[in-house]
This record gives C-alpha cells, structure tokens and sequence, in this order.
C-alpha cells in the first residue's frame, strides 16, 4: 500500500460483543469512514448461499475484498467484521478485537433472536477466542488490541484506547 494520511483500523470480534456501538462513535469522533461488512454485503449482494441451519447468508469475500480494495488503499477507514483472518494483513494499521463476558453476550445474542444452534456456536467463538487468535495467526502481534464491550464504561474505555492509539500513529 501507498503511503496513508490515515490508518485502516479493523475492529472485530464475535457478533454482540459491541463493534457496531464502537465503530459508530470512533467514525464519528475520527472521521473515518466506517466499512460495516455485513451491511455491504448485503447492500450489494455480497453473498454466496444461505445457512439455513445457522439461519445467516454466507459471505463471499472474494467480491468483498474486490469492493473494498480501493476504499482500503485510500486510508482513513474503519473496517468492522466478525471475522478477521482473509482481510489482507497489508490493509490495517491496527486490528482491536471486542470481548464480551459470556452471560452478556448470550443476552445479546438472545435478543436478536437467534436461533440456538447460532446462538451456541457464537457464545461457543467467545469462550475459546476464536476471533482473537484468527487476528494473531492472520496479522502482526503488535498491531493487535484486546477491547472490552461489556458494558458503556468498557466502550468508553475502547474509544479512548483506539483514540489514543490513532494519536500515537498520527506522530510516526
């Protein structure tokens, strides 16, 4: 990639754990465009077959990946996506990954309504850190942040950190 005026940040980790209420504030707050994957799959038809069984579409990253590349090779964006490992290691800067306490996140989860082969296999993610360790096999260990979103106070606290974190890139 060609020299940025602004990071890409990926912010992931398993669904409910409270990206979206973070990604929002940090594009806001930043300036920074917010890449919400599953919305532009969506949007554009991103998607390769249904799970019934999961009751979810299955992404096709490839036309993911194809759409996001010249966003990405801009900067300045704020990629959020449950999953981290087949972004390409050369689009971020840095990668935080929301945790959430399982009693919370089953709440959350429970809430959306989903169904509960779903709702075990994402509480299931959590418990063995799934989405962390994909970030540490799939991108540098120091550009990986661990985040809390249990609670506003913890989402306060993620805010500041990756604010703080985009200060410290700002003076390299």
């Amino acid at each position: 990639m060609t020299e940025i005026s602004k990071p890409n940040i990926l912010i992931t980790g398993t669904p409910g754990a409270g990206k979206s209420y973070l990604c929002e504030r940090l594009a806001t707050q930043l300036k920074f465009n917010w890449l919400d994957c599953s919305k532009i799959a969506k949007e554009n038809n991103f998607i390769e077959e249904y799970d019934k069984e999961y009751d979810c579409p299955i992404l096709d990253e490839d036309k993911l990946m194809d759409y996001l590349e010249p966003l990405m090779a801009k900067g300045g964006n704020i990629v959020e996506y449950h999953g981290c490992d087949f972004f390409p290691e050369r689009w971020f800067q840095a990668v935080f990954v929301v945790k959430c306490p399982n009693e919370t996140l089953y709440d959350r989860l429970k809430e959306r309504n989903y169904n509960e082969k779903k709702l075990t296999s994402n509480i299931q993610c959590e418990i063995f850190g799934t989405i962390l360790e994909e970030a540490r096999e799939s991108y540098k260990k120091d550009i990986i942040y661990e985040l809390s979103g249990e609670t506003k106070a913890d989402a306060q606290n993620s805010l500041k950190t990756v604010k703080n974190w985009y200060s410290m890139w700002k003076r390299k």
